[in-house]
């Protein structure tokens, strides 16, 4: 069991690391950037089913009606290194970038005296606190042109950011229907600058900025719904879920500039020189879309199958009053789990979860025409300890998965192949326990 004062500490170390990731993706321009992908690495080995899953220690944020079923105290903490290799037609070109951030953090936890109990009457109840990443914005593009052939000129587009949430959700059981909410904060800024560049040694001309940076900030609400089929001819489970938020306005502010700048030869950075246009905190809205996913997951032995389909209605989008480059999108995931564990086996291997899927649907950015995107995953879940001893009720698990996929074709001048390696801890014990002695 974690020390409170340890997992604050835990908490205020995880909120920087949300920020400081770089993208490194043109395409994060648009909407409100890239999104990330959902989900817990358990899920994401599987493709990143979610719809119908649940279990005893496993938290489960994309559909809240899976807290329902926790047993178990679990303190949740993933991190992921991404590879991106990004190819240009136009120029010919390549380009690979590195970077590694915090997945989410998340913790929970039954409540009704113990869910173990409280299943048993066909009613339980449980509760989960997290923080992830929503979406990252990161790139830096340098183009050079001529102004009516006579001045060569020089464009740096810069873009950062991305949005966050803080969340805390709660499920209810009530015998095989369940259903659940998390209630959040949606918080972070979209920051982009275009700065202009004369490069002619016969004539100084001043170097020009024009930067804005929105912050967004508000509630989120998003919901979810579980029903569990018992398949007694096949000895298995057939559990369909449904999850969903709808399309929402988030208050937003922004502060513009217009200056002219000269570079600091002694600092590498770049000093202010004049305004000629400044505006900050200018009020207005962000709308994002709403978001449906339905699926199932059938048990049956010693393996697991699912699939979702999940769709966001992108077409609503607006910032502050303006259409971008996005299109309502789709996806469809699918994947499975095999444990091969016998009884009295001492064989590790028997006792590891193995874990693979695909997913394929068209990005929600359409920038450079339709961006369609397929993947595939991989993954296991590695338990941490096979024999309990004098921690029976302690169940940690290590949770890996490597996502590898593609982001547009032949007929996008950018194309984009991104692998995920991430790593999960999933530590699970009995909190709160009164202890009794003899």
């Amino acid at each position: 069991m974690i020390p409170k004062h340890k997992l604050f500490t835990l908490v205020l170390f995880a909120l920087p690391l949300f920020s400081l990731s770089q993208e490194n993706s043109p395409y994060s321009r648009y909407g409100i950037g890239n999104l990330v992908a959902p989900g817990n690495i358990l899920n994401r080995g599987m493709g990143g089913i979610s719809s119908g899953y649940a279990d005893q220690t496993t938290i489960n944020y994309i559909n809240p009606a899976s807290y329902g079923r926790l047993v178990y105290t679990t303190l949740d903490i993933a991190a992921q290194v991404d590879t991106r290799i990004l190819r240009s037609t136009t120029p010919a070109g390549k380009l690979t970038t590195n970077n590694a951030a915090i997945s989410y953090l998340q913790l929970g936890f039954p409540l009704l005296n113990g869910n173990k109990k409280a299943i048993q009457k066909n009613m339980a109840l449980g509760v989960n606190l997290g923080l992830r990443p929503v979406s990252k914005i990161g790139y830096k593009i340098e183009k050079e042109s001529r102004i009516n052939n006579i001045d060569s000129v020089a464009t740096l587009y810069e873009g950062s950011g991305g949005v966050n949430e803080v969340f805390a959700g709660t499920g209810l059981r009530i015998k095989k229907f369940s259903l659940g909410v998390n209630v959040g904060y949606l918080f972070g800024n979209k920051t982009y600058s275009t700065r202009l560049v004369f490069l002619n040694d016969s004539i100084n001309y001043l170097k020009s900025n024009s930067s804005t940076k929105t912050s967004i900030g508000g509630l989120s609400l998003n919901g979810g719904l579980q029903y569990e089929i018992p398949l007694d001819s096949l000895n298995g489970v057939l559990r369909i879920g449904a999850y969903g938020s709808l399309q929402k306005k988030y208050g937003a502010s922004q502060d513009i500039l217009r200056e002219t700048f000269s570079f600091n030869t002694v600092t590498g950075g770049t000093d202010h020189l004049d305004s000629v246009f400044e505006k900050n905190d200018q009020k207005g809205n962000i709308q994002l879309p709403a978001t449906f996913g339905i699926g199932f997951i059938m048990e049956k032995g010693h393996w697991l199958y699912g699939i979702d389909f999940e769709s966001s209605n992108w077409n609503n989008y607006s910032f502050f009053g303006q259409q971008d480059l996005v299109k309502s999108n789709w996806t469809v995931k699918a994947g499975f789990q095999y444990w091969p564990a016998r009884n009295n086996s001492r064989k590790y291997s028997q006792f590891v979860k193995y874990r693979a899927g695909f997913f394929i649907g068209p990005d929600y950015i359409v920038a450079d025409k339709k961006l369609p995107q397929v993947g595939v995953s991989i993954g296991a879940g590695l338990p941490l300890k096979l024999r309990q001893a004098f921690y029976e009720t302690q169940k940690s698990v290590l949770n890996v998965a490597i996502e590898y996929g593609s982001r547009g074709n032949k007929d996008n001048n950018i194309r984009e192949n991104i692998m995920h390696i991430s790593v999960g801890f999933s530590l699970s014990d009995i909190w709160f326990r009164r202890y009794k002695y003899q």
